[in-house]
């Protein structure tokens, strides 16, 4: 049976925001009838997108106050693309309105906010999924489909991180019309934990019979934003000399109730390629990023030589998750490297079956590492206890959904799928 047409609200059309709203119109059954900017020219923009992929099939309004859209439009949910510090007070409008939400990724301000969307969710019966695209990364579900068979063993560390040389788009925040530069001025913690920590989330079973406990966080110095001022914009520009708060690299340390560790680094102020520095360490073998694309990986007794490491390119064809499989197969879409056709793909996906791989409780963890962790550099690293957000659900939870875009176990790709192909 075919799935209902999904009336989608988009709110937030910025550089990110655009890209998205485009790929959103690209997943089967979505229609995308408002959309929502503060700027006038960003709304305009929006309403160029959808009639650019829809051929004006339909008419789109263009909205500049996202309660007003929530008020005049009949729509099943919303996606938030707007500024890191207004995801969560949109989506608890967005719930309480009776739309389903997904919000682009962002850490939390505060354990309140978090708070807010778990019980505006339960309440409201709404979903609020985190859009982290990086759980449906290529490299990532491969390595998820070869620990669900058990070829590192029991894991027992792993590590990841945010590694991107932001300089120019952090300082020109005001020009650009970009958040970041605010959190960095104010702001001294691990500004951006969801990327690598979401897929290492899911692969140890976070809220699902295992839980974050507590968080220590250290800041270095702030130097790489400044020198880039001198460097770029010169002494008359009004930023040179300012004390920026957040330290050039954060490194945060996770604890888990089952025992695992969790290494995460924020790194966005210094001259370096982009990396995620993904690793997996187990019992019977180990896992990490390359620059290659690929990886590289040991497995005790299986790798060609004992102690040196093997390309994870022919292990990932060999171990190819269903969904990428499928994927390849179909044509994959842009959008980093097609995992952000995937993720709203997944929600889409989440609005026809009313569940969604990553719910309230994911998204209200990994955002709460922001906030814990600027606890934690105030207090010197001291470590800070995680709250519970499923409220002791977590070790005996509700069964989850199976299907093609479930991130807890590896699901063949469904016939439903296939069929609206």
């Amino acid at each position: 049976m075919a799935n209902k047409v999904q009336k989608i609200g988009f709110i937030g059309i910025s550089g990110r925001g655009s890209s998205m709203l485009d790929l959103l119109l690209q997943v089967e059954g979505v229609k995308v009838p408002a959309v929502c900017d503060l700027i006038v020219e960003r709304a305009e923009k929006g309403i160029e997108i959808v009639e650019e992929r829809n051929n004006k099939e339909y008419p789109v309004t263009a909205y500049l106050d996202y309660k007003e859209m929530f008020q005049k439009e009949e729509l099943d949910a919303v996606l938030i693309a707007t500024t890191w510090i207004t995801h969560s007070r949109i989506a608890v409008d967005a719930m309480k309105a009776g739309l389903h939400v997904a919000m682009e990724v962002g850490g939390a301000a505060s354990i309140e906010e978090c708070w807010q969307l778990v019980r505006t969710s339960e309440e409201t019966g709404k979903i609020c999924m985190l859009l982290e695209n990086c759980c449906y990364d290529r490299n990532e579900m491969a390595v998820f489909n070869m620990v669900r068979k058990g070829l590192l063993g029991e894991i027992i560390h792993l590590e990841g991180g945010y590694r991107h040389d932001l300089r120019d788009e952090i300082v020109l925040g005001r020009e650009n019309i970009h958040g970041r530069l605010f959190n960095f001025m104010m702001r001294n913690g691990e500004l951006y934990p969801t990327h690598q920590l979401g897929p290492i989330a899911k692969l140890i079973g976070i809220n699902r019979g295992n839980r974050f406990v507590s968080l220590s966080s250290v800041s270095s110095k702030s130097k790489g934003l400044n020198v880039w001022i001198k460097e770029n914009k010169g002494e008359d520009y009004d930023l040179y000399g300012t004390d920026f708060n957040c330290g050039d690299v954060t490194t945060t340390i996770i604890k888990c109730a089952n025992g695992e560790t969790i290494t995460l680094n924020h790194d966005c102020c210094l001259p370096r390629p982009y990396s995620r520095d993904y690793m997996v360490q187990g019992t019977k073998g180990i896992y990490e990023e390359a620059p290659d694309g690929y990886g590289r990986i040991y497995i005790e007794g299986q790798s060609e030589k004992q102690h040196e490491w093997d390309s994870f390119k022919t292990w990932r064809e060999k171990y190819e998750h269903p969904l990428w499989q499928a994927y390849e197969n179909d044509g994959i879409k842009a959008g980093h490297g097609g995992m952000d056709f995937l993720v709203l793909s997944a929600y889409v996906d989440s609005l026809n079956h009313g569940s969604s791989p990553i719910d309230v409780y994911d998204t209200a963890a990994w955002m709460a590492v922001t906030c814990l962790s600027e606890q934690s550099v105030a207090l010197g690293g001291a470590p800070v206890a995680f709250p519970d957000f499923t409220n002791g659900k977590w070790i005996d939870r509700e069964p989850y959904r199976k299907g093609t875009y479930c991130l807890n176990e590896v699901c063949e790709v469904s016939e439903e799928h296939k069929e609206n192909k």
